[in-house]
């Protein structure tokens, strides 16, 4: 380019490259003047043309995540989960494409809190039906009291590809937890085959989970959260785990535990414990992984694991075997002594409109027109005669 005798090299953009102006013939001002404003004129409306196509494309790109706009980029919202995906049909899906090709360890670090900490909760075809227990899983977080933010940190273990897909389609963190020649897909019965393989399965998953370095509270989809259980949780023990009955005792080993709820920080301790747990299913091949936790919660091994177990209060953390009485300290509500998802359905959704009726209530309301729970109604030791040829407590 030759501007008024000057030479540029514009590729290189190099200022060392410009060559020293020719001299002009005296009495040239006139043309030199001329040439001086052609220059300015045209260097104007670049500047000009520069500063519309700039403005343009930034309009563009902010309008990009517009339904149907040819400038579309992945939302950020693929990233920081907003409930309003789940609860919203009118908007408009965020694309999911490569959620599936995550590993255990990228999708830990992606859903941990600054502690490590995740939250785990197992979901199988049977419980991804319209009005399922899984829809009243998520909306318990929705009507809990600081609740919602908590699932980013949630983690859904599909055992099947239709809860696995359904899940992407909620725009959850989800992981396929798959199991060579088994089919988890399907209602287990308490107790049935596939039930035993599918709570095995469960402790060796969660064993691994510890090895990789986080800890987790694992949650079953029947249990509701109505309060953030973090600020309930006891700070000096590495395992935590509810009660079907509680004696009063966090420390006593006589308490009824309900594995369906665990906070479990990784340690070496918690790790060898989840070996020995796991293992334990030869000694107890007929039991269910809360069975055999009944057995060896005293061995000496646990002992010399060096593992400290705390159960949680049931004025907490409590459920139908024995309810949390007060609305006030309760955290969580799990639909235990229970079989059956009808059962558990119809006694849940009755539990969740106690709750919305409990936080409907002015504070005058709560001191002059007690709450308490409407069930279990369909729940109890008659659901386990109607499921299973046994009856005991505790799913």
């Amino acid at each position: 380019m030759d501007l008024d005798g000057v030479s540029i090299d514009i590729i290189k953009g190099d200022a060392h490259n410009i060559s020293p102006p020719k001299p002009k013939p005296e009495g040239d001002s006139f043309d030199q003047n001329l040439q001086s404003r052609y220059f300015f004129r045209h260097l104007f409306k670049a500047v000009l043309l520069f500063t519309l196509v700039t403005i343009a494309c930034f309009v563009l790109f902010n309008q990009g995540g517009a339904a149907g706009s040819p400038f579309q980029f992945l939302p950020t919202s693929f990233y920081n989960f907003t409930f309003s995906h789940a609860y919203n049909s009118t908007a408009p899906p965020p694309a999911v494409t490569g959620m599936e090709e995550l590993g255990l360890e990228q999708l830990l670090k992606r859903a941990a809190m600054p502690d490590k900490t995740v939250i785990l909760s197992p979901l199988n075809e049977a419980w991804i039906e319209k009005d399922s227990i899984f829809d009243l899983f998520l909306e318990s977080f929705r009507v809990g009291n600081q609740t919602i933010g908590l699932l980013k940190h949630l983690i859904v273990v599909a055992l099947d590809q239709k809860a696995f897909d359904h899940c992407l389609g909620l725009h959850l963190n989800c992981y396929f937890l798959k199991t060579q020649g088994v089919d988890f897909s399907g209602e287990a019965h308490f107790m049935s085959a596939d039930y035993l393989k599918i709570v095995w399965r469960k402790i060796d998953f969660l064993r691994t989970v510890l090895e990789t370095g986080y800890s987790f509270v694992f949650t079953d989809a029947d249990i509701m959260w109505f309060r953030n259980p973090f600020q309930q949780f006891y700070p000096d023990s590495h395992f935590q785990v509810a009660c079907d009955k509680f004696r009063g005792n966090p420390w006593d080993l006589n308490n009824a535990p309900n594995t369906g709820l665990m906070y479990v920080k990784s340690s070496n301790q918690t790790i060898e414990f989840y070996k020995y747990w796991y293992k334990s299913r030869e000694i107890y091949s007929a039991k269910h992984d809360q069975d055999a936790f009944n057995m060896i919660k005293r061995d000496p091994v646990v002992r010399d694991i060096g593992l400290q177990i705390k159960f949680l209060d049931t004025a907490y953390f409590g459920g139908f075997c024995q309810s949390s009485r007060n609305f006030d300290l309760v955290y969580t509500m799990h639909a235990n002594c229970c079989a059956g998802l009808d059962n558990k359905i119809h006694d849940l959704k009755i539990l969740l409109e106690d709750w919305k009726k409990y936080i409907s209530f002015t504070e005058n309301e709560k001191i002059s027109h007690p709450i308490s729970w409407s069930v279990p109604q369909s729940c109890g030791p008659a659901s386990f005669r109607s499921h299973t040829p046994w009856k005991k407590n505790g799913t």
